[in-house]
């Protein structure tokens, strides 16, 4: 099977506003102005692309100049795109708003990516059959994205599924198809809810004792949960007897020291990052991959904005060598 990786997911064009804090309702603050590529499935296919592997884009754009300017970056880039064209709705957009500390709060429209149609999917089935790793995410179709892991599962390809942003109870079909999840803490909290199970605070994940998480994750998914804590690494629980070549069953990756000044799209460089490494090297330990992919996002938050900030392979080892 080719070292190839498959995306199924969104493309937004981000409208970035920076300012020194986050205003409160009702405030009117001033600030600096910018927009570039984004939309976590085209930031996790330039995650995985810049770390090179071979990645197919598969989503949905509307026919503005938003769609021409993103075919445009794709071809420049190497991603190879399958992407239907709504010429009735627009391309995806996001608000982000950006503060000094690095925090962002974002709002998306979805446009486009909420049409990507089944058949269109369907269509691609294909390339899905050929990809050693799929990963999913929750900004377009739902319908879509459920036809596009059967058809991956069916080939016994990798699902990796990024269960962000969260949506209702039908989160639980998509997850319970993957073979790995990677929620942060307010997504896994989210899923927790969905399974009706007692769930902690999201601000207090990252403090609970790694027994504790690792039952959490147990009781929440059946494969491998990754879940992303920002500044504070990642936690990993493996199912018992499926630990991708981890000595242990769950473990926290700690987290590369950096300078952030904007951690948009970091968690979608992780995921990317995550699916190259586990597409170039099946048979590696697992925690050499998340290793690699919190350095990617690590690196990813030292720039400014989402799809253009992601380091390229030969930038973190020569961030991160060793």
């Amino acid at each position: 099977m080719p070292v190839r990786v498959a995306v199924v997911g969104s493309y937004n064009q981000d409208m970035v506003w920076r300012c020194a804090r986050f205003p409160v309702p009702g405030e009117t603050r001033l600030g600096a102005f910018d927009t570039g590529p984004g939309g976590k499935g085209f930031n996790q296919a330039i995650a995985c692309l810049r770390q090179g592997v071979a990645t197919h884009f598969i989503g949905a754009l509307g026919d503005d100049a938003l769609a021409r300017g993103m075919r445009e970056l794709a071809l420049a880039e190497g991603l190879a795109l399958h992407c239907e064209t709504h010429a009735e709705l627009a391309t995806g957009t996001a608000a982000i708003l950006v503060q000094d500390s690095g925090q962002n709060l974002i709002v998306v429209g979805p446009g486009a990516n909420a049409a990507l149609g089944v058949a269109h999917v369907e269509a691609q089935a294909a390339v899905l059959r050929a990809a050693r790793v799929l990963v999913t995410q929750h900004e377009v179709s739902y319908a879509a994205v459920v036809a596009a892991q059967r058809i991956a599962r069916a080939a016994g390809v990798l699902c990796l599924h990024n269960p962000a942003p969260p949506v209702d109870e039908a989160d639980l079909e998509l997850v319970d198809g993957a073979d790995l999840i990677t929620p942060n803490e307010t997504e896994f909290v989210h899923l927790l809810r969905l399974r009706g199970l007692d769930a902690p605070a999201a601000d207090n994940v990252a403090t609970l004792e790694d027994s504790q998480l690792h039952a959490l994750c147990r009781q929440l998914h059946a494969g491998t949960v990754v879940m992303t804590l920002g500044a504070r690494g990642a936690f990993v629980s493996h199912a018992a007897d499926q630990r991708r070549g981890d000595a242990q069953p769950c473990y926290r990756s700690p987290a590369q020291r950096v300078k952030a000044i904007d951690t948009t799209g970091a968690g979608d460089a992780f995921t990317g990052a995550l699916a190259a490494a586990l597409a170039q090297d099946p048979a590696a330990p697992f925690a050499e991959a998340v290793r690699q992919a919190g350095r990617v996002a690590a690196l990813s938050t030292e720039r400014r904005g989402a799809a253009l900030a992601i380091p390229r392979a030969s930038e973190v080892t020569a961030r991160f060598p060793g």
